[in-house]
């Protein structure tokens, strides 16, 4: 085994993913990671699984990323975290896609192909992209057993599936009703109140409205109205397609209501109108004019620019209530009790915020407008006609068409969004009703209006709302336990699980289970055509034994699972055994009474097998009960999804775990939020701004992509993705990480360290070593809890601030020549000790994020030293954090040094003074002793750091220094509100005592309006004024005057310094080993020379130099050149 440490000529992150990626499939190593922590308490993990019918996008990234990066951190922990690959096989969108695919429509299911053929060829599709995730699913690092996945449409996931639903119908929280549902046309099934509320459903959409005027009968009037001629009561509707379908007219029995006397805007005929009090201004704005004027009316011509109005006289809703009219379109008649129907009745939901404050009432087509027809007494029916085989059936057909009764609309799509591309008409069915309307002088107003529409999920058009035959999970019973289960989950963020999902708890409704499919998990229920007898089936044991007693009876001819052994748990045996809908219709059961039983012919709604997971992965309750029973493999102590699963994946696992176990089915979970592109809009392929997550893993590796994903935005913020932003993690975070390990592999290479030594005990290491295993600790206990937490960005965000400003930027820099120079001795040992320790546990604090570099870096570091014996970080233990080994006091002082450097380099570059040219000294002025006492510890630190020769420290700078203090409207405005422009007038009178009280303390107390308030440093801006001949700068409380001015002395020192630059870079582009030492010629130059002179020996010391001369002329020499110094310089070892 080598002792070397590898060297590497340059950063290349993809190849580094290549070369790990094969390393880990070559040794198992995510196959270790479970088996060396056999026995240990697990962590459980539920992947939510993909649709491999699509192809994945960068999102997938981030969200896969989000889930791996925990279950390799817990892993670190010592659990045993194993993690089941997953694969949602049923549903719309593998519906749609493979009728896109063979070019069909739902409707030729059964007639041009038959379910079987369609169902296999679902079976095909469903599968199609798997190799394009399992790549994906590699080349990110997402470590998931894809050996062993669970599949929704295999029997026994299906079997689990059907047992969830035995238990809950065992319960009596299933139920059979007709009820108006959220329906697709086209996708062609109803959906669940938590699909039609996914993120982005809802959306605003432009419709033709109409203020429709329906036509009182006159003998229907109450007493107080009859002397007034026709009346026409006013009713407003964003969906005119449903006025064939009106049935009733809804008004609120406490709303005021007036008779208002006008003129039609259309046909210009005189008119009578009722409508609420309330929305006369809103109805009466725009081209009419209210007037007293009995001229006015007399003489109105249909060519006047204004038309006139005025009240007639008022009432209460009550007392319209029972008012006939005429049916507005005669098209057709409910097929039951007609008589009921075209009346005015009471309804408490009716507002006066929109339209006329009376509601156009269509109950075949609202769920509130069946809920008031239904109370009504007696009964308003609903506008059902009966079709061509009897049955009873709305005005508008499950394809969303006009049926046969509707005149010149039948086969017309209710919208035109249902057509085939290019193939709608120019009028909408909702502006022909509108032109019809008009023409008849039934149309008070129509105008275009901008509101919110539910679409569908899949499909991406607008839903209706339809009457079907479904049946239901009755969760209003179980909403109030299913809230309370949610307030012990940890979600992050937190505002999602109280807001979003709390909310959608409180007011959850009964679930819609059926779907009008054919390729899913069957509705397990067999009834008789009288629906007396029924019985829900829980297993393929149940099933195979019903099947016998139906033979028995005569009803069923053969059992198709014919050779399954009940009992035999063997994928052959359940190969046998197929429950999807081709066969199981085939089934005639017997009831108890002896009467034939078919299905219920409704497949359940998909989101139901996801959120069946937890159960139906292992074949649960048939196998694995103890996972289950014995909180093995349950509840999840982790999920992790986009926000969108709170009416998804997240609400079924939670609903299901609820109803049939009374507990919850995940402890936390991380609702990502977006991927968006880098303007913060949407990616799609149609808008062309979609990244592939395979080019992007190509160019930038896993790694660099990651930490970006990670590192730029909480999970659950939307992430504006910009390549950029992925490059300058690869520049500045993996480039740091990569060159301070080179640094380190360079020259421990050359001492050959290999950390055979005894460790020197941390106390007995220098001073700047014990600081950066200070901040190393302090940085283990901070990433430990921000992982433990579930704050992946915190974690990323400390390591790369450690990495590039302590690590790097400080101690390698001001530590370089502890390792280039000297003897191998204690303090050398000590450095390499240090800086490995620290690169050892940076490996291992950033392996969850960047699994490939990390693990490269872990083995390169410990392979040449064998300090540890694990093959992979990805093994290894999660660095603990000493406490001992943290000195705040330490930590402290050097973040002061820190500050005072970073000011003083800020200032040398404002006036582009280089840090190689010495200046004399800076001035500080000190707030107090013990902050004297800190930077007196460092100021040697400083002072090599930014060059200069002195620091003076001064107790009273008041004569010298002029500080200005501001308010930060920023900070103080979201605080205090009104109040701020008071406090930024006090903030503008504080005294330099006020101000340096504030600088000190962090805060301080003043007086508004007679309240005490405590103001902090970040709510106001403190600068200093520029003196002549230094530059002030401040910040942490910590003010810094640099003298810019430069002696002659100090001149040639910068000379100096600037040559042993030059020197270096040449010994470096020529080849020369560090070691070497070297001779130098310099052609000579007057200023040049006599710098040299005057500080040869720290030129010599150096750069290794055993001989320096001037000669007069040197042609084979270097040009070199830097302020105004010209010459040529020749380098020989």
């Amino acid at each position: 085994m080598s002792t070397k440490f590898t060297e590497y000529k340059g950063l290349d992150l993809p190849n580094v993913a290549s070369e790990v990626l094969d390393f880990w499939k070559k040794e198992n190593i995510f196959e270790k990671s479970i088996s060396t922590r056999e026995g240990n308490q697990p962590f459980v993990f539920f992947e939510g699984p993909p649709s491999a019918n699509g192809l994945p996008g960068i999102h997938h990234v981030m969200a896969r990323a989000i889930k791996d990066i925990f279950c390799r951190y817990k892993t670190q922990k010592g659990f045993q975290v194993k993690r089941k690959a997953g694969w949602d096989t049923h549903g719309l969108p593998v519906e749609l896609g493979t009728e896109k695919e063979l070019g069909i429509t739902k409707e030729d299911i059964g007639k041009t192909i038959s379910v079987e053929q369609y169902n296999e060829a679902c079976k095909k599709t469903v599968m199609r992209y798997t190799d394009v995730w399992n790549d994906l699913t590699e080349k990110m690092g997402y470590w998931v057993d894809m050996e062993d996945p669970y599949v929704t449409y295999k029997s026994k996931y299906m079997e689990s599936v059907w047992w969830l639903l035995k238990q809950i119908y065992d319960k009596d929280l299933m139920y059979k009703g007709y009820t108006v549902q959220p329906y697709s046309p086209k996708a062609g099934t109803g959906l669940s109140s938590h699909e039609v509320n996914q993120p982005g459903s809802y959306r605003d959409v432009t419709d033709t409205t109409v203020v429709a005027q329906f036509k009182a009968i006159n003998n229907t009037l109450p007493s107080f109205l009859k002397d007034f001629g026709d009346i026409y009561i006013l009713a407003w509707t964003t969906t005119p397609w449903t006025l064939p379908s009106n049935t009733a007219l809804t008004v609120g029995p406490k709303i005021d209501y007036v008779l208002i006397d006008t003129f039609n805007q259309y046909t210009f005929l005189p008119s009578k109108v009722i409508l609420a009090k309330n929305l006369v201004g809103k109805q009466f704005s725009k081209g009419f004019f209210e007037s007293k004027d009995a001229s006015d009316f007399d003489n109105f011509k249909a060519s006047d620019k204004q038309i006139p109005y005025k009240i007639l006289s008022e009432c209460k809703g009550s007392d319209l209530v029972g008012i006939r009219y005429e049916q507005l379109m005669q098209l057709a008649l409910p097929y039951q009790n007609p008589e009921n129907a075209f009346r005015v009745i009471s309804g408490d939901f009716v507002t006066t915020e929109d339209g006329t404050g009376i509601v156009h009432t269509a109950p075949t087509f609202g769920a509130d407008d069946a809920k008031v027809a239904k109370e009504a007494v007696p009964e308003v029916p609903p506008m059902l006609v009966l079709d061509e085989n009897g049955i009873p059936s709305p005005l508008v057909n499950l394809q969303g068409k006009f049926t046969s009764h509707t005149g010149v609309y039948a086969g017309k799509y209710v919208k035109n969004e249902y057509y085939k591309e290019g193939e709608a008409p120019e009028r909408s069915a909702d502006v022909e009703i509108a032109i019809q309307l008009k023409e008849e002088n039934k149309a008070f107003k129509v105008e275009k209006y901008v509101h919110s529409y539910p679409h569908c999920w899949r499909t991406d058009t607008p839903i209706l709302y339809y009457p079907l035959d479904s049946w239901f999970i009755e969760i209003t019973k179980v909403r109030d336990r299913m809230f309370d289960l949610n307030e012990t989950i940890n979600w992050k963020p937190k505002a999602t699980g109280e807001g979003r999902f709390g909310n959608w708890l409180k007011n959850a409704n009964d679930w819609n289970l059926s779907r009008s499919r054919y390729w899913g998990i069957p509705l397990p229920i067999w009834r008789t055509e009288d629906g007396t007898e029924e019985i829900l089936i829980g297993s393929v044991e149940e099933l195979y034994k019903e099947i016998e007693k139906a033979i028995a009876s005569g009803f069923q001819k053969t059992n198709p699972f014919e050779g399954f052994e009940i009992g035999n748990m063997t994928e052959a045996n359940y190969d046998l055994v197929d429950l999807h809908k081709n066969v199981v219709d085939e089934i005639t059961l017997v009831s108890a009474s002896g009467k034939p039983m078919k299905r219920e012919s409704d497949l359940i709604d998909v989101w139901f097998d996801s959120g069946a997971m937890p159960y139906a992965q292992w074949h649960y309750p048939f196998e694995n009960k103890e996972l289950i029973d014995g909180n093995k493999a349950f509840p999840a102590d982790f999920i992790a999804e986009g926000v969108d699963q709170t009416r998804g994946w997240f609400y079924t696992l939670h609903a299901i775990s609820t109803l049939v176990f009374d507990k919850v089915s995940y402890k936390n979970v991380v609702s990502n939020g977006l991927v968006l592109d880098k303007n913060g809009h949407k990616m799609s392929k149609r808008l062309g701004n979609a990244v592939d997550p395979f080019d992007t893993l190509l160019e930038y590796g896993p790694d660099a992509t990651r930490w970006y994903m990670i590192s730029n935005a909480n999970p659950w913020d939307n992430l504006k993705f910009d390549l950029e932003g992925i490059a300058e993690v690869r520049r500045k975070f993996f480039g740091t990480l990569y060159n301070t390990y080179s640094f380190f592999s360079l020259y421990a290479n050359i001492d050959n360290f290999n950390y055979s030594e005894t460790t020197i005990p941390v106390n007995e290491r220098p001073e700047i070593d014990q600081w950066i295993i200070s901040e190393l600790n302090t940085l283990i206990k901070t990433v430990d809890s921000a992982y433990a937490d579930y704050e992946p960005t915190k974690a990323a965000r400390a390591i790369s601030d450690f990495v590039q400003e302590n690590l790097s930027n400080w101690y390698v820099r001001l530590c370089r020549r502890r390792f280039w120079k000297g003897d191998y001795g204690q303090d050398k040992i000590a450095a390499y000790q240090t800086l490995y320790e620290c690169l050892l546990a940076i490996s291992k604090l950033g392996a969850p994020i960047a699994p490939f570099f990390m693990d490269k870096l872990y083995r390169d570091l410990t392979l040449a030293t064998q300090s540890e014996n694990f093959e992979s970080v990805h093994l290894a233990d999660f660095p603990r954090c000493v406490e001992k080994y943290v000195d705040k006091s330490l930590e402290s002082k050097m973040e002061k040094a820190q500050t005072i450097s970073s000011l003083v380099l800020s200032l040398r570059k404002k006036e582009m003074i280089k840090v190689r040219q010495p200046l004399q000294k800076i001035m500080i002025p000190i707030l107090e002793e013990s902050q004297r006492a800190e930077i007196e510890a460092v100021s040697d630190l400083i002072k090599a750091e930014v060059n200069v020769k002195e620091i003076v420290l001064l107790d009273d700078a008041s004569g010298i220094l002029v500080k200005q203090i501001k308010p930060n409207f920023k900070t103080l405005g979201p605080r205090f509100g009104k109040d701020m422009g008071l406090i930024a007038k006090e903030i503008q009178a504080f005294t330099s005592e006020q101000i340096n009280k504030l600088e000190r303390e962090g805060e301080i107390s003043i007086i508004i309006q007679e309240k005490s308030i405590i103001l902090t440093l970040q709510e106001v801006e403190i600068s200093s004024q520029d003196i002549e001949g230094w530059l002030v700068a401040n910040s942490n409380g910590i003010t810094v005057a640099l003298d810019i001015s430069i002696s002659e002395e100090l001149r040639q020192e910068g000379i100096a310094r600037e040559l042993v630059n030059r020197i270096q870079n040449i010994r470096k582009d020529s080849g020369f080993e560090v070691t070497d030492k070297i001779k130098v010629q310099i052609q000579r130059n007057g200023d040049l020379e006599t710098a040299i002179l005057n500080n040869e020996a720290y030129i010599k010391s150096e750069t290794l130099t055993d001989l320096l001369v001037f000669v007069d002329e040197l042609e084979s020499g270097i040009a070199i050149e830097f302020d105004e110094i010209i010459t040529r310089i020749a380098i020989n070892k």
